[in-house]
């Protein structure tokens, strides 16, 4: 008979929980506030529809987090101490999608990436049970160089919303881009001085003092925030019915596996942290939770969530492994989704505030992609033409989309989404290059599943 204890099922007093939850619901609030943000900016949203989106993200995030961390039965969920949220994987493919030149209006384009959410994680959920099959074909040269592409890609809008936000009058203005350097170095500092859970939180300390010293300098308005209520419930479908586009729903799609094979990495290294072996089917559960979790963001106006890794530092720092814990983050978020006051204060965020933040952000996106990609046998020559190629290819279609204005429709949609080029050149370039390590990995896994 075993005495280990099952920390991760540990069932902490509430007095506990709150606090404790609250610390996860800190570490990824930055992240909940930006991508809203972010994307709201670059489709030109109004202030009202801003504060909605932030509300419907914040709200779905804690629905989520339950579907992952609680479970749904024996059916779906890891249940293990994680918080889902909006990747920054998909941020890239997304303002693309919403500014494709054939949507006439942010409120279309949320709709379209609506669309492309729900499908995108209809599909992950059908194929859980087949992923180990397709994850072969999603080796680290291939994760690593969509997600160093993807980090690469949104630097740019990082930059244009650290001068003022491309669309505005004070664009360029000296004093947005000192205010960025200055949210830029209070990020460095507390990434420098600080260790644990204040260095998980540099981020959101960063837009905190950034948003304060703009006050002072007059650049902050307050007028949604007092104008916004205290509880509006979320509903489906707020900015209209889905639209489904084939090129949307490719995007998207590419961007459910690369995240879940990041997400496979989350659960084996929890499963380390935790003391618990993470079997087959608990890889399984945990991407069909996923699945409906995407599926959840496009019906409740939101995003593609994913197993956020910055909380999994989070509990190795704490070294409190219930997974209660971050059901109690769960429902923190449900209730902050529902009180606008909240959702509206990302709205008083000045645009250089955030453009500070987000450089030290999609910076580590591309170094994310970097650090994947150390681990690639760079003695291949076909390795070096697998990255070289794909990145290429990626940010040349992405920053030069007029090269490709003469092109049939059906190819102009695959290609002006740098992402998606990126992702098909290195997918079809590592079956070239790689085919028979991807031949071997079939028949040991064929092997295994005999022996079983």
């Amino acid at each position: 008979m075993s005495n280990k204890i099952d920390y991760v099922n540990e069932r902490l007093p509430v007095k506990q929980l709150v606090p404790l939850g609250l610390q996860h619901v800190l570490s990824m609030y930055a992240g909940a506030l930006v991508v809203p943000i972010v994307l709201g900016g670059a489709l030109g949203l109004s202030p009202q529809q801003l504060a909605y989106l932030i509300a419907a993200d914040l709200f779905t995030c804690g629905i989520a987090t339950l579907i992952q961390a609680y479970g749904i039965g024996n059916y779906a969920g890891i249940k293990l101490p994680t918080i889902l949220g909006c990747s920054f994987v998909a941020v890239g493919p997304m303002i693309a999608i919403g500014t494709a030149a054939n949507v006439s209006s942010g409120v279309q384009g949320l709709t379209i990436i609506y669309g492309a959410t729900i499908i995108s994680g209809l599909l992950l959920w059908a194929v859980s049970g087949l992923f180990g099959k397709l994850t072969r074909f999603f080796p680290p040269v291939v994760t690593g160089t969509v997600i160093t592409v993807v980090g690469l890609s949104l630097i740019p809008l990082a930059l244009d919303n650290a001068a003022g936000g491309a669309n505005n009058a004070d664009y360029g203005d000296p004093k947005n881009l000192l205010l960025a350097v200055f949210v830029l170095g209070v990020v460095i500092f507390m990434n420098r001085f600080f260790k644990g859970f204040l260095q998980s939180i540099s981020v959101l300390v960063g837009l905190l003092a950034g948003t304060i010293v703009a006050y002072f300098l007059g650049m902050v308005n307050f007028e949604e925030i007092r104008h916004a209520g205290w509880f509006e419930l979320i509903l489906p479908f707020h900015f209209g019915m889905p639209e489904f586009r084939l090129d949307a729903i490719i995007s998207l799609t590419l961007v459910a596996i690369v995240t879940s094979v990041e997400a496979i990495g989350v659960f084996l290294g929890l499963g380390e942290i935790c003391d618990k072996e993470i079997s087959e089917k608990d890889i399984i559960k945990g991407l069909r939770a996923e699945g409906i979790a995407k599926t959840m963001g496009g019906l409740f106006n939101s995003f593609p969530y994913a197993t956020f890794s910055q909380n999994v530092g989070l509990v190795t720092l704490s070294g409190v492994k219930s997974r209660f814990v971050c059901v109690a983050a769960g429902f923190i978020l449900i209730v902050l989704g529902v009180i606008p006051k909240f959702a509206a204060l990302g709205t008083a965020i000045p645009m250089s505030v955030l453009g500070g933040a987000t450089l030290a952000m999609f910076g580590m996106v591309a170094v994310s992609g970097i650090r994947i990609l150390s681990g690639v046998d760079f003695s291949k020559q076909g390795n070096l033409i697998i990255i070289a190629v794909s990145i290429a290819i990626g940010l040349g279609c992405k920053v030069s989309q007029g090269a490709l204005a003469n092109l049939p429709d059906g190819l102009k949609m695959i290609f002006q989404d740098g992402i998606i080029s990126a992702s098909l050149f290195a997918i079809v370039l590592n079956i070239l290059f790689n085919f028979k390590d991807i031949k071997k990995s079939s028949t040991e896994g064929s092997s295994e599943a005999v022996a079983e």
